[in-house]
């Protein structure tokens, strides 16, 4: 994924947190998906009907309210060019608390087309459309199996499900008194041969459900000889064994497999963007661990790089949500900037007294951190990545490092 799609992924999934949390009373907001082939003229006939419908509401307020969304749509729609995936309206009264609430507007254009025309009145907006184009639908099928146990996931987009976990009733190599060599070893393969049945119905029951067009392939991993025994032995679904693309050497064949298989087969799926951001997050903290000097970490640090052009490549987790605040006191004793984290929805920050004169400070300007050091790093020709939170080395990032860290040109000591 290039920086820019990254960007404009990071600032899709920070509006639609925006709008999740706005709340209306009644149904009050609307949410208005618009293909990109439907006429204006038929949506507007439409709302100026619900727009007569809503005069039947008994709540003078809410009535108030439908009709003021209506009508601010109206205006909109005068003017609006439809763009090549179509545009999503969401507007109405939300709730500001203080039993206050204030119209407002926001406007969406999906990355992907919008298939089919929507008009939604709720107490919240209406989201599942553009949540699903959130999700990676590319999904690999994932098997770990010895002779003693399995487990069966899916790798969808960069998150790792682990579905179902099976052991063996398989007997060790000692044989127990009184049986005979031939017999105990007879005895044994069938116990194994059924267990290798039971996996494959396993897995065959997972892979089946994962929808044709978006199923790359399977990994299989375990030590030798039992991965290549079940490969060969043809356990899987007829259609699911033409989709096996490799064998890998696993130590553990428990769920904690499953993301061993994933790294061990790194070249099989270089192509994809788990693999990448995998790989720029241990590159690190490879940098971290050694004397080179070529790790930063913190805002302070990373700000103060990327400003002499130290940083190679500045890595922002996609959950990072920060503001950085210029606070002014407003007899001009007093300026400074801040970085404050935030939630959508949370109260905005309020400023404490002026350190000189006593009186309260105000924000004066609130930039989104993320793009403030994103320009800062296209200034700096720096390349930008955006990790996931979906594997653990990406969890770690934002979790231990605050979701903001840069590998170095060359060391700086800051």
């Amino acid at each position: 994924m290039t920086e820019q799609s990254a960007h404009k992924k990071y600032e899709f999934k920070k509006k639609l947190e925006e709008l999740r949390v706005k709340k209306g009373r009644g149904t009050e907001l609307i949410s208005l998906y618009i293909p990109p082939d439907k006429q204006i003229s038929d949506i507007t006939s439409q709302l100026k009907g619900e727009h007569g419908q809503a005069a039947n509401i008994k709540s003078k307020i809410t009535k108030d309210n439908v009709q003021g969304a209506i009508e601010s749509l109206l205006a909109r729609l005068r003017y609006v060019e439809i763009p090549e995936n179509g545009i999503v309206f969401f507007t109405g009264a939300v709730d500001i608390g203080a039993n206050k609430t204030n119209m407002e507007t926001t406007i969406v254009e999906p990355p992907q087309p919008i298939v089919t025309y929507r008009y939604h009145c709720d107490s919240s907006f209406y989201l599942e459309p553009l949540e699903e184009m959130l999700k990676d639908a590319k999904t690999f099928g994932l098997l770990v199996l010895d002779r003693r146990e399995a487990a069966v996931g899916l790798l969808v987009g960069k998150h790792i499900e682990a579905n179902r976990t099976l052991t063996s009733t398989v007997p060790g190599k000692q044989r127990k008194g009184g049986q005979s060599a031939h017999r105990f070893q007879q005895l044994r393969l069938i116990a194994i041969h059924e267990f290798y049945k039971r996996i494959g119905d396993a897995a065959t029951e997972v892979f089946m459900t994962v929808d044709p067009k978006n199923f790359e392939g399977i990994l299989i991993g375990g030590p030798s000889p039992t991965k290549e025994e079940f490969e060969s032995g043809e356990f899987l679904h007829h259609e699911l064994q033409k989709k096996i693309l490799g064998l890998f050497d696993v130590a553990y064949t428990d769920e904690s497999g499953l993301p061993e298989l994933v790294n061990a087969a790194s070249e099989k799926l270089s192509d994809i963007d788990l693999i990448a951001e995998k790989k720029l997050v241990q590159r690190f903290f490879a940098e971290l661990v050694s004397d080179s000097g070529k790790a930063a970490y913190g805002e302070e640090s990373v700000r103060a790089n990327l400003n002499i052009g130290a940083v190679e490549v500045l890595l922002i987790s996609e959950d990072l949500r920060a503001e950085r605040l210029t606070v002014r006191c407003p007899n001009g004793d007093h300026e400074e900037k801040l970085t404050k984290a935030f939630k959508p929805g949370e109260d905005h920050y309020s400023p404490g007294p002026c350190p000189v004169c006593g009186y309260s400070m105000e924000v004066v300007e609130k930039v989104d951190i993320v793009d403030e050091l994103s320009e800062m790093a296209d200034q700096m020709n720096t390349q930008v990545e955006f990790i996931s939170t979906d594997f653990d080395e990406g969890s770690q990032l934002m979790n231990a490092f605050g979701g903001l860290v840069a590998i170095l040109r060359f060391s700086t000591g800051m």
